[in-house]
C-alpha cells in the first residue's frame, strides 16, 4: 500500500514516526511518502516532502499574517497528493491544514484517515461536519473521545494513546536534582513564557534548572533568557531530561501529557500573546487547558494561565510539587490512575494493524 501521511508539528512527528514503524509491521509492501519531520524520517528511511518546521504556522495573528505562504504550502501538498495517488491519506491532528486535505482528497476519490483528531471538543465543533463529511475513518488517542463523536453518529477508533510507546520505551529513569524548564517549540511560546520561569529558577539554589530547547529554534532565542541565570541549556533531549526531573514547569500541550506519563510532578504555566490569548478565552469551552486533567476531568496539575503565571505563585507550586512537597504524594497517586485511563502500550502497532485492514478489505 501506499501511505500518504500529513504531521504539522513536533508532536505529530512523534506519533507519525511510531505509525510508519506500525505500518511497516502489518503491511511488509508498504510505501511512504510524508509532510513530516525527523523522527518520521528516520522510520520511513526517506525525507519528507516538507518539513513540519517550515510549514508551522500557530495562532490566530500568525495566521492571518502568513495566509498567502499558508496557500501556497496547501497548493503545493495538493498537487503532490494528486501526482503519487496513494491508497490512502493519513491526516494527523494539525486541523486548519489538515481538513482543506480531507476535502480535497474526498474530490479526488482518495481514501482518508484523520489519525489524532482534532481537538473539536474542546472549541470549533463545527468542525464535526467536517469529519463526518470528508473522513472515511477517525482514530482518536483519548478514551472521552469515543462517547464524544458517538453523539455525532461517528463511531471512533480508539485502542489506547500512542504517547505510552514512547514512555514505555524509555523504561525506569534514576533521577537526578532537575527541574525541567518545558517553555514550549515555538518562538512566540518562549519570548512569553521562559522569563518568568527563569526568574522562578533564582528561588531554588539547591536545583539545576534545564530548559529542553528543540533544535528548530536558534539557541539565541533561549540565550537572551538564561544571561545571568544558572539555568542549562540543553538541546533535542526534552524526553530523557523531563524523565531525571524531580519536577517540571510546563508550558501547555502535549508536553503535560509525556510529563504525567513519564511520573514527573509538574506545573503547567502558560502565557501567550494578549490578542490571541483574548480571541481564545471567547472561543474554547474548557475548564483546563492541560491534556492531564482533561483525561481525568479534574484538577490533577496546577495550571497558572496568563496573569495568573507570576514569579510569587510558581515558586509556591513549584515548592508544593518537590520532594517533601504538600501536593507529592496527591499528584502520584493522580499519575496512577491517569495510566489506567490511558491504557498500554502498542497503540501505535494496534492502529496501524486496524489500518491496513481496513484497506484490505477494499
Amino acid at each position: 500500500m501506499k501511505y500518504y501521511i500529513i504531521a504539522g508539528e513536533a508532536s505529530g512527528d512523534l506519533h507519525g514516526s511510531n505509525l510508519i514503524k506500525g505500518l511497516k509491521e502489518a503491511d511488509p509492501q508498504a510505501q511512504f511518502r510524508f509532510w513530516g519531520g525527523d523522527l518520521m524520517e528516520q522510520a520511513a528511511d526517506t525525507k519528507p516532502v516538507k518539513h513540519y518546521k517550515e510549514s508551522s504556522i500557530m495562532g490566530y495573528l500568525e495566521v492571518l499574517m502568513n495566509l498567502r505562504k499558508i496557500v501556497g504550502f496547501l497548493r503545493d501538498c495538493q498537487r503532490d497528493v494528486k501526482a503519487w495517488q496513494p491508497d490512502v491519506l493519513i491526516l494527523i491532528d494539525y486541523p486548519g491544514f489538515n481538513f482543506k486535505m480531507a476535502k480535497f482528497a474526498k474530490a479526488n476519490g482518495i481514501k482518508t484517515f484523520y489519525y489524532i483528531a482534532p481537538k473539536v471538543w474542546a472549541w470549533k465543533e463545527g468542525r464535526v461536519k467536517l469529519i463526518q463529511k470528508y473522513v472515511d475513518e477517525l482514530f482518536v488517542i483519548f478514551p472521552f473521545e469515543v462517547d464524544y463523536f458517538r453523539k455525532f453518529s461517528i463511531e471512533a477508533h480508539y485502542f489506547g494513546n500512542p504517547l505510552m510507546d514512547s514512555v514505555s520505551e524509555r523504561g525506569e529513569v534514576e533521577k537526578d536534582n532537575i527541574v525541567a524548564l518545558v517553555a514550549g517549540s515555538r518562538k512566540h511560546e518562549i519570548d512569553h513564557n521562559l522569563p518568568t520561569m527563569v526568574e522562578i529558577s533564582r528561588a531554588f539554589p539547591d536545583y539545576r534548572f534545564v530548559v529542553t530547547a528543540v533544535p528548530w529554534l536558534d539557541k539565541a532565542i533561549y540565550d537572551k533568557y538564561l544571561i545571568g541565570s544558572n539555568v542549562e541549556y540543553i538541546c533535542n533531549e526534552t524526553y530523557s531530561t523531563i524523565a531525571r526531573s524531580r519536577a517540571a514547569l510546563v508550558t501547555s500541550g502535549t508536553a503535560t501529557l509525556e510529563t504525567a506519563l513519564l511520573g514527573v510532578p509538574q506545573v503547567v504555566c502558560f502565557r501567550g500573546p494578549a490578542v490571541s490569548m483574548w480571541i481564545a478565552a471567547r472561543l474554547v469551552k474548557l475548564k483546563w487547558i492541560s491534556l492531564v486533567n482533561l483525561v481525568m476531568n479534574r484538577t490533577v496539575v496546577t495550571e497558572l494561565i496568563q496573569s495568573d503565571f507570576t514569579v510569587g505563585k510558581g515558586c509556591d507550586e513549584l515548592r508544593a510539587i518537590l520532594p517533601g512537597g504538600s501536593k507529592i504524594d496527591k499528584i502520584s497517586a493522580d499519575y496512577k490512575e491517569l495510566y489506567a485511563k490511558i491504557g498500554s502500550a502498542g497503540a501505535s502497532q494496534r492502529v496501524a494493524k486496524e489500518m491496513y485492514g481496513q484497506l484490505a478489505k477494499r
